[in-house]
């Protein structure tokens, strides 16, 4: 029996012997991902030499057999992959200050970003002749503070509050920390007025990126700049944030990620114009290899637009993919296959392997391998193949292909998006149909030539045409945002979720036989996870001062009311919501002083009682320690005395020091949180010493 299912297997890999090697970046990503996923080193040595006894249990099987060679293969690749993230970090990662500090500072900067949506200027910024300060640190400075001199290479003085570059504040919530320990930040904070200038910045020391983004905000104001200006250097700083969230919403945020829409654009058009160009003499065009000049051509082209556009993932992804497929077009070879994206996710791979538990990557590569694995199809083949027909059906079809390839790309965006962002467009197809076409074939093109026609003084004519056509985008942004299903929203779920879903696409695209369909099971077990997930009840940021309660009705109410924009971002959506926020004073069921708040929460049959301290002043330990005897949860910004004692639960800074935010689900009494139990990633401060006995109830 064993031999005959051996023998099945082999002949199901010998009929599969093209797709086997699609696997490779998957392995070397399964090593990356058990590092990030595993807490500490023992974990993620035990994992390498798993990897490593399966590579070597896998050479007692028959020599020749295919099984073989994927499996050594793919154990030491997985090995490689966890070695690989490991040593990066391990090398130019950079530890985060270890607490908030005041410093008066001189430092010289390395990076200067305006972001006139948001009325500032970021800095990157090297600390001179402070060994206790980290290599890097970013600042921001208001627009009204900026002196006269501040550019790259600029030496200034200032005194700003820095502070570690922040975690996830909730579970489900963005991890700038880890983000910033690969970046080199260690620290991050504010520039504080007056900022002295004691070197000025060079002259011409402003990038061509810079300047190109400052230039075009001259030409186009507004939310149509912004975006202009992210098509052509991928600066993103000049977008109105009520214009940014209605791309994120109707689905068209990816056109202001430079990637492989606009790097095709490019190149697409730098080979045509420079085969049009060439074919005017009868001389080159008779004797000169013009399609491999024109590739050579757009090589460069794409290499350009990539370092300009400051080389982020999916630029640099495209960019590889290009290459590639520019380089079979000169060899004669279809390029246009999977193999050419793993051979792209590969080199991403070694390069930036932190980038995979990225959105970006993970958005980019899952995009392209859904477009190529479709187009691939033998029925989508059918469908747009060359016919003898009208122009009517010519276009129906044609429509028909962009609208199943957009509904292709959702479905396979809808769990990165729900996992990063909690929320998932569902109308990004049909806003496609009229976006990508509109900035493909109009905006990019005009804005081009209207940037080639400015130092002649006549750009005017191609900037209205740019102007107008981002008008129309902007419109059709804000229109598809508006409608209530837009978006599909989802809490914050389990990574294992996350997990079987990317393994079951992966298996369904990746094979072409029939037990690509053995992936339908985790795929249908991920999406009956996220369905049945319940939001939680209860969401308290990791430093305990912002506390977010989920009422019955299905609305939201905080504990601070003056809470920011972006902590209430950061709440509503960790726990898949969309409406207004309350205060958890005006509700009826609670009741709230100077000091504390307690209210009361009906649960799966149960009443919870919730108390919460809302100042820093001194409560009579007395009356504190009545008060928590009578809760059954307790959750505090300070370190409470071991005399409260709640009845299940104490959320204090202690706790929080040690778990980070914290989301509970009262009808499980599922605790979820931020900061494993013993997570010793570099980006994380190690844990101090914590006081022992009575730091958290029962649960913890």
């Amino acid at each position: 029996m064993l031999a005959m299912a051996f023998a099945a297997l082999e002949r199901g890999l010998e009929a599969e012997r093209e797709q086997i090697g699609l696997w490779a970046p998957v392995a070397l990503g399964a090593g990356i991902a058990a590092w990030f996923a595993l807490p500490d080193r023992a974990g993620w040595l035990g994992f390498c030499c798993l990897a490593l006894g399966i590579a070597c249990a896998a050479c007692l099987l028959p020599a020749g057999a295919r099984s073989r060679h994927m499996l050594v293969t793919g154990g030491v690749m997985m090995a490689l992959g966890c070695v690989l993230v490991w040593g990066k970090a391990l090398m130019v990662g950079q530890p985060p200050l270890a607490r908030p500090w005041f410093v008066q500072m001189t430092g010289e900067v390395g990076a200067v970003a305006a972001m006139p949506a948001q009325h500032m200027v970021r800095l990157m910024v090297r600390p001179l002749d402070r060994p206790d300060l980290p290599r890097l640190i970013r600042v921001n400075v208001g627009e009204g503070d900026v002196p006269v001199g501040l550019g790259r290479g600029a030496v200034i003085r200032f005194r700003a509050r820095l502070m570690p570059p922040a975690p996830a504040a909730v579970p489900g919530g963005y991890d700038f920390a880890r983000r910033a320990y690969f970046q080199g930040i260690g620290a991050t904070g504010r520039a504080l007025a007056p900022i002295e200038v004691m070197r000025p910045a060079p002259g011409g020391a402003e990038s061509v990126r810079a300047r190109l983004s400052a230039h075009i905000g001259t030409r186009l104001s507004g939310g149509a700049g912004g975006i202009a200006a992210a098509l052509a250097t991928g600066d993103q700083g000049a977008i109105p944030e009520a214009d940014a969230e209605a791309m994120r919403r109707s689905g068209l945020a990816h056109l202001l990620s430079i990637s492989g829409l606009h790097v095709t654009a490019l190149i697409g058009a730098v080979m045509l114009l420079t085969l049009r160009l060439a074919a005017l003499s009868s001389r080159a065009a008779l004797h000169l290899p013009l399609m491999l000049i024109a590739a050579g051509v757009g090589a460069l082209a794409g290499i350009g637009y990539t370092v300009l556009t400051g080389a982020e993932v999916p630029t640099v992804r495209s960019c590889v993919a290009a290459l590639l497929v520019l380089g079979g077009m000169a060899m004669g070879r279809d390029a246009v296959t999977l193999r050419l994206v793993a051979a792209g996710a590969l080199v991403v791979l070694a390069f930036w392997p932190e980038s995979l538990v990225g959105p970006s990557f993970q958005m980019s590569f899952a995009a392209v391998v859904a477009i190529v694995a479709l187009s691939s199809s033998r029925r989508h083949r059918e469908l747009t193949m060359a016919r003898d027909e009208g122009w009517p059906r010519k276009l129906a079809r044609g429509i028909g292909a962009l609208l199943l390839t957009g509904f292709a790309v959702e479905i396979v965006l809808a769990p990165i998006a729900l996992y990063h962002f909690h929320q998932a467009g569902l109308l990004g197809a049909f806003a496609n149909l009229i976006a990508i076409p509109l900035t493909t074939f109009i905006v990019m093109p005009f804005e081009a030539l209207a940037l080639l026609l400015d130092p002649l003084e006549l750009g005017d004519p191609a900037w209205w045409v740019v102007g107008q056509a981002l008008g129309l985008l902007l419109a059709l942004a804000h229109r598809v945002a508006a409608s209530p299903i837009a978006v599909m929203l989802a809490p914050a779920f389990p990574a294992w979720v996350f997990a079987a879903l990317v393994i079951g696409g992966l298996w369904c695209l990746l094979w072409r036989g029939r037990w690509r369909w053995l992936g339908v099971a985790p795929l249908l077990m991920g999406m009956a996870a996220i369905v049945t997930t319940p939001p939680p009840d209860l969401l308290v940021t990791g430093d305990g001062r912002h506390v977010a309660l989920r009422l019955p009705d299905g609305g939201m109410a905080l504990l601070r009311a003056r809470a920011g924009d972006y902590v209430r971002d950061v709440l509503s959506e960790s726990a898949g919501y969309d409406g207004a926020l309350s205060a958890i004073a005006d509700l009826p069921q609670a009741r709230c002083s100077a000091d504390m708040c307690a209210a009361t929460l009906d649960r799966a049959g149960r009443r919870w009682r919730l108390l919460v301290t809302r100042s820093r002043d001194l409560v009579d330990p007395a009356v504190l320690a009545r008060d928590c005897a009578l809760a059954d949860i307790v959750v505090s910004d300070r370190w409470l005395p071991r005399s409260c004692r709640p009845r299940w639960l104490k959320i204090d800074r202690r706790m929080l020091a040690r778990t980070g935010g914290v989301a509970l689900t009262l009808s499980t009494g599922r605790i979820n949180r931020v900061r494993a139990e013993g997570d010793a990633h570099p980006w994380l401060p190690p844990l101090k010493q914590q006081e022992s006995g009575g730091a958290s109830g029962k649960g913890t």
